[in-house]
């Protein structure tokens, strides 16, 4: 579906065709017939269009036939209904400049491009730089607002982790790693991105543009650096609950072995006295039933206080 937006009095007005500084926004479902006829009528390389279309497109960017393409990668939930996969995903948003147009495809619906839309009557499509840069700066927020996000789900999963160690929390807390990973692969490819439009200049920009830049690529940095501290707590938190596990089955173990050496004595008493031969201490006594019963409590005991003395229970 393409979408053609227009900066008129102030308002963001939706319009039917493309005109001179119009934003033209695609976005899912795509069908070739309108790609095709988008370049032609647009004067843009086909296959920046259909690159847009791989969720693996790496940020980059890149000038044929005096068009810019620029890619840029952006967080967004994960609809997979698949239990083990991440939480959050990144997508790419693809950025195509000519001269009097500037358009977004979009492999997926995502946030950035609707706070960008919601502001865009703040905008001068005229500017269609600093339109790019404010794009860059949507996306770095919603950077932030997702690691906000991931940091109190791993939380919430890591309290309830602590009171009923359960298999699902475990599996939760992977899927924030994963998520957190895909973060800080995009994060470090946007940051490279940003730092060669600084200093290539690709996109010409002015002293102003090329300030608000540079601040993109300091917050870029911080997400950056967030994206990899939650990654850091997340695997050391991981590694201890592994530790605390095995040691807690070690405990369990050290306990049933106990038990069993416990159990085991009395019964070898029991066994001895079960023999039919007659020189078995005590064995015509009246009290020969007694005897293996008392020996066997006795050594229970004594078994079972040495071992509470070496904490062992």
């Amino acid at each position: 579906m393409i979408q053609y937006f227009k900066n008129i009095n102030g308002q963001t007005a939706e319009i039917d065709r493309a005109e001179m500084g119009v934003w033209v926004n695609l976005v899912p479902p795509f069908k070739e017939e309108e790609f095709i006829q988008l370049a032609e009528d647009l004067e843009i390389p086909i296959e920046f269009l259909r690159d847009s279309l791989d969720i693996d497109e790496r940020p980059r960017y890149e000038l044929e036939d005096n068009v810019k393409f620029v890619v840029i990668k952006t967080p967004t939930e994960n609809n997979s209904f698949n239990d083990s996969e991440a939480f959050y995903i990144t997508i790419p948003i693809c950025i195509i400049l000519t001269h009097t147009q500037i358009i977004t495809v979009n492999s997926f619906d995502n946030g950035a491009i609707k706070k960008f839309l919601n502001s865009f009557q703040k905008r001068h499509p005229d500017k269609k730089n600093m339109m790019i840069l404010k794009v860059f700066e949507k996306v770095v927020q919603n950077f932030m607002e997702f690691l906000k996000e991931i940091n109190q789900r791993r939380n919430q999963y890591e309290t309830s982790l602590y009171q009923s160690n359960s298999n699902v929390d475990l599996l939760n807390l992977m899927r924030i790693q994963k998520s957190l990973v895909y973060f800080v692969t995009a994060l470090r490819s946007n940051e490279m991105l940003m730092m060669k439009l600084e200093r290539t200049n690709f996109l010409s920009l002015n002293e102003e543009e090329r300030e608000f830049l540079n601040d993109l690529i300091v917050d870029t940095s911080q997400a950056l650096e967030m994206a990899n501290i939650y990654t850091n707590i997340l695997t050391s938190t991981l590694d201890a609950f592994a530790s605390i596990i095995s040691n807690n089955l070690n405990n369990v173990m050290k306990r049933l072995t106990s038990i069993t050496i416990i159990l085991s004595l009395p019964v070898m008493v029991a066994s001895l006295y079960g023999m039919n031969v007659d020189n078995i201490p005590w064995a015509h006594s009246s009290y020969a039933f007694y005897v293996p019963i008392g020996l066997s409590i006795a050594i229970a005991i004594v078994i079972s206080w040495y071992f509470m003395k070496k904490k062992w229970f």
